[in-house]
Order: C-alpha cells, then sequence, then structure tokens
C-alpha cells in the first residue's frame, strides 16, 4: 500500500492535518503585538488613583467591579499566547512583590507598539531586542540613583506609613491615610520586637482578612488574634485568660475502626452498653477539662452528648472547618493540633487572653484576642456597605501588606507620581545619543515608552498628556528630578514627589522594568507559530439567541 503524500507544501506537509501554520512579520510579529497592545491598552485605563474600575464577570458568573490589575488578568481567561506571555510577565511580579502588575502590562505593551514602528522601518527583531537589553541595564543601573527615603526600622509607624501609603492610595484614593494605619498595625503587631531589623522575616498570610457587612469603612478595626465568623457550640460564650486545645478529629463517641457487631439479650445489656460509651466519653470530657483546657477547637463536629459534657465541664467549644484556619489558629496561640481525642500537656496547650462571642452588625463572630504578649497573627476586621466594596477595600489592605513585606528585604524607595519613569527616560534619550549601532533606536523607544506611565496618569485624571509630558521633561533637565504630575492640580500641576510623600517601592520598579522587557523580548523573539490541531472531545455549546456572547 502506498503511502499518504500530502499536497500541501512547507511545514504543514510533515505534520497532521489541521495544523496551523503562521510565519513571517506580517502574520506573526504584528499580529502579536497587536493582542498584546489591545490587552494592555484595555487595563491602561485602571491605571493610578483616578483609574477607572472594570466590571469583569468570570466563567462561574462571579461579578468582580475593580481597578486591580491582578484581579482582573486572574479572572479573565486570556487564550492568546503572546497576551499570555504578558499575563505570566505580571503574575511573576504579583508573586514577587505583590503589587504593580499593571506596571508591568503597560510597559510590556508600549514597548512592542515602539517595536513595531521599528519593524515598519526595516529594523531586525535581534537588533530591538539588544536594544532593549541594553536600555534596560542602563535603566536599573540609573533607578538606584534616584533613591529617596529608607526607612530606618520596620517597627517605626510613621516611617513605615510613608512607603505603604502610596500603594494603598493607587487602589482606595481618599480613605488611604484610614487603610494605612490599619495596614501598618497589623504588620508592625505581628513582627517580633526582638528581632534585629535586617533580619525581619515577615509572611504575608499571617495577616488575616475577615469581612463583615454592615456599617462602614471607618468601623474597621485591627484585632490582634484571630476572627471567625461562626457562633460558639455550647453555652459558654466566653473565657478569660484562656487555654486552648486543639482537636483537628471530632469531639464526639469515637467511632471504631473496623465494622463490629455486638450481641445484645436483653435490656439491661442495652442500658449497660450505652451507658459504658457515655461514661468513657464523659472520662474524655473531664480529663480534657482537668488538663486546665477551657476552651475546645474542634476541625470536626461536637456530638450532642460531648457538647453535653462540654457545658456540664464549663468548656468552651467551637467550632473551625477550615483546616488553614486550624493551622493559623495554632500559630496564633501556640497550640498543638492533636489528631485525637486525649487530654493535652501543658505544652500542647495554647494560651489566649480573651476568647469570646460578639456581634458586628448582624454577623456573630468569635474573637480570639491577644492583649498581653506579642501576637503571631492579626486580623483586619472590614466593615462596608456591598461585598464588591469589601472585596476592593481587600485589595487595597492585599497590596499594603505585600509593601510591607518587601520593606523587610530592601526598604529603599523612589519618588513616585511618574517622576522616576520620566527621569529614566530622559538618561535614555542621552545614553542612546552615544551609542553607535542601530540599537540606538530601540534605546529611544524604551525611553519613549517609559513615558506612558505619566501620560496615563494625567490621562486618566482628564489632563492634555502632550502638555504634561512636556513640563514634566523641562522641570528634569533642570535638575527636579523629583517632580512628577499632580493629579490634584486643576491645570497641568506638577508637583514634588519626595516633599508630598508620593514614593515608590525601589523593589517594585525594579522587578517591574526586568519581567516588562523579558516578556516583550520574547514575543519579539517569536518568527513563527505552529498550532496543533486541538484535541477531539464534545464541542462548545453555541449561545442561544438572546446570549450576550452573541456575536
Amino acid at each position: 500500500m502506498a503511502m499518504h503524500v500530502p499536497k500541501a507544501p512547507g511545514v504543514a506537509q510533515m505534520l497532521k492535518d489541521g495544523v496551523r501554520f503562521h510565519s513571517g512579520l506580517e502574520e506573526v510579529a504584528y499580529r502579536n503585538i497587536a493582542a498584546c497592545k489591545t490587552f494592555a491598552q484595555s487595563v491602561r485605563t485602571a491605571y493610578g488613583p483616578n483609574g477607572m474600575n472594570k466590571m469583569v464577570i468570570n466563567h462561574l458568573e462571579k461579578l468582580f467591579v475593580t481597578s486591580d490589575a491582578a484581579t482582573i488578568i486572574k479572572e479573565l481567561d486570556v487564550e492568546h499566547p503572546a497576551a499570555k506571555l504578558l499575563v505570566l510577565a505580571s503574575e511573576m511580579q504579583e508573586a514577587e512583590v505583590g503589587d504593580a502588575t499593571n506596571f508591568v502590562i503597560i510597559l510590556g505593551g508600549a514597548l512592542l507598539e515602539h517595536a513595531e514602528d521599528l519593524l515598519r522601518m526595516g529594523v531586525t527583531s535581534s537588533e530591538i531586542i539588544e536594544g532593549y537589553e541594553v536600555g534596560l541595564e542602563k535603566a536599573l543601573e540609573q533607578l538606584a540613583n534616584l533613591v529617596i527615603y529608607k526607612p530606618d526600622d520596620v517597627r517605626n509607624m510613621e516611617q513605615i506609613k510613608a512607603a505603604v501609603k502610596t500603594a494603598i492610595m493607587s487602589k482606595q484614593y481618599g480613605n488611604e491615610e484610614f487603610i494605612t494605619d490599619l495596614v501598618c498595625k497589623a504588620c508592625i503587631s505581628i513582627v517580633p520586637s526582638n528581632a534585629p531589623n535586617n533580619t525581619v522575616s515577615f509572611n504575608v498570610d499571617n495577616v488575616r482578612v475577615c469581612k463583615i457587612l454592615g456599617s462602614g469603612l471607618y468601623s474597621s478595626q485591627v484585632v490582634q488574634g484571630m476572627v471567625f465568623k461562626r457562633q460558639v457550640e455550647g453555652d459558654v460564650t466566653k473565657v478569660l485568660n484562656a487555654k486552648v486545645a486543639v482537636y483537628t478529629c471530632a469531639v464526639d463517641i469515637s467511632q471504631t475502626e473496623t465494622k463490629g457487631t455486638v450481641l445484645i439479650k436483653s435490656a439491661d445489656e442495652l442500658m449497660n452498653f450505652s451507658r459504658g460509651e457515655e461514661s468513657l466519653l464523659e472520662n474524655q470530657i473531664k480529663a480534657i477539662a482537668d488538663s486546665g483546657a477551657t476552651v475546645v477547637v474542634s476541625g470536626g463536629k461536637f456530638g450532642d452528648m460531648a457538647l453535653y459534657y462540654a457545658n456540664k465541664y464549663n468548656l468552651m467549644a467551637v467550632r473551625i472547618p477550615s483546616k488553614f484556619d486550624l493551622r493559623r489558629l495554632c500559630k496564633a496561640v501556640g497550640a498543638t493540633a492533636l489528631p485525637k481525642l486525649t487530654p493535652p500537656t501543658k505544652e500542647e496547650l495554647g494560651y489566649c487572653d480573651t476568647v469570646h462571642v460578639d456581634e458586628l452588625g448582624d454577623t456573630n463572630v468569635v474573637v480570639f484576642k491577644l492583649e498581653n504578649q506579642e501576637s503571631r497573627i492579626s486580623t483586619v476586621i472590614i466593615r462596608g456597605s456591598t461585598d464588591n466594596y469589601m472585596d476592593d477595600i481587600e485589595r487595597a489592605i492585599d497590596d499594603g501588606v505585600n509593601t510591607y513585606k518587601a520593606l523587610t528585604r530592601d526598604g529603599r524607595c523612589v519618588p513616585g507620581a511618574g517622576a522616576t519613569e520620566i527621569e529614566l527616560a530622559t538618561k535614555l534619550m542621552s545614553y542612546a545619543e552615544t551609542l553607535p549601532g542601530l540599537e540606538q533606536y530601540a534605546v529611544k523607544k524604551f525611553a519613549t515608552a517609559l513615558e506612558t506611565f505619566p501620560k496615563t496618569l494625567a490621562e486618566n485624571n482628564g489632563m492634555k498628556a502632550t502638555e504634561i509630558i512636556s513640563k514634566l521633561y523641562a522641570a528634569h533637565k533642570n535638575g527636579q528630578i523629583n517632580h512628577g504630575f499632580d493629579i490634584e492640580g486643576t491645570q497641568a500641576a506638577l508637583i514634588d514627589a519626595k516633599e508630598a510623600g508620593i514614593l515608590d517601592l525601589y523593589l517594585t520598579k525594579f522587578w517591574g522594568l526586568k519581567y516588562a522587557v523579558n516578556a516583550a523580548c520574547s514575543i519579539l523573539k517569536i518568527d513563527q507559530i505552529i498550532m496543533a490541531k486541538r484535541a477531539g472531545g464534545p464541542k462548545l455549546k453555541k449561545p442561544s439567541a438572546n446570549s450576550d456572547d452573541e456575536s
């Protein structure tokens, strides 16, 4: 039997039918750049304190109203492979610093947009990539010279507030003072006072957020310890100087591991059997009470009989079904989670100043509070009128906590309000003039791409971007290197970012520049796209006639 020889020329003849193959500038580079430009422009309008919100409905039909780029890209299922590279770069920024995901996408999109102009002029991809890498190296070198502030002590409230406020201001403009106070208080309270300043190990998971509907943002507070939106199981609702026993198992009559059959011949035998189980459970609860424990926390259920004995021996019973919360509670109170219903030793018991039931709005909460000793976990209780609003506050708090973590690693800060980007652009423009080869064009385009940030801030504020850019360049040429765009100014006004306290983390800019350039260069290196035939399976259901998805 003769072998079948496909008629299609080129790469397609080596592969299965159904493979799609693209090559050349028109089919690959320009299409990839167009996708990334569109993606970057969609999140550009959400940049800065006056950025617009996006309404995102994910695949589970959950609604998100936010200007946080990390949330937008997480919930959007981006499928285009080039745009996906930008998404991956911004996710790495989120993992490394926890903020400025929008910075990476906007810069990556701007670099690709300007690379398209160079490609159309006849500059090759390899020369553009080389120029961008040279520009990145110079930008990172200059960035270190722009540092204007560094806190001496990560436990000093005023010093830390200056650095954290800008990150929160970009998400919650107008409420930044109050939220910054909450974040700094929550973070500083869990840093050991005896740890040297340069070896502070901070874990963002140790600051928890509990959202409770009702009241307003200014009713939010920080609690040293943990808060659970639950009710207690038994009758005891408040314990002072509590000793906490934590169990991962259910507090109930223990079930045997194997199936057993009991033959009962008389009523007396049935009564004795039941009484034996009851007395065994009572002895277990009594032993726990005798060990000094006053609060029993369980990851499983409390049986009715167990609750009866817990009330009898004046034990507070709290059920926490989440394993993660149980683990965090053990860390907060210094307890050891026990897998079996055995009396805890002194070392296995945790300590808490007060455990009590409170009512916030119409929500019952159980509060584990530590006042007289250092807490390893703190909780920010957010109050608000809607779930969406509280979710947005939570994202701002998350950015603030991540900024604090970055401060414990490297506390250097550079001027915000677009001042850093314009200063880097000025330096790169001068540097490009000294380069002999074609990469000088790419370095100039890199500098132009950095102008996107103050330009976006101005556009989102309703100002003329070109006027702002020219004023900023004039100020920076005169040596006013800390001057940025004033979003509160009525006309195209400038502001000294150092005096105004608008600070960005050095680490945020450092990693943002790196990831954006790496993503842009990776996309520019692509010269062919080969898409294998999709695997078989059920076809996607077509949208109905009245569906919003209908094109």
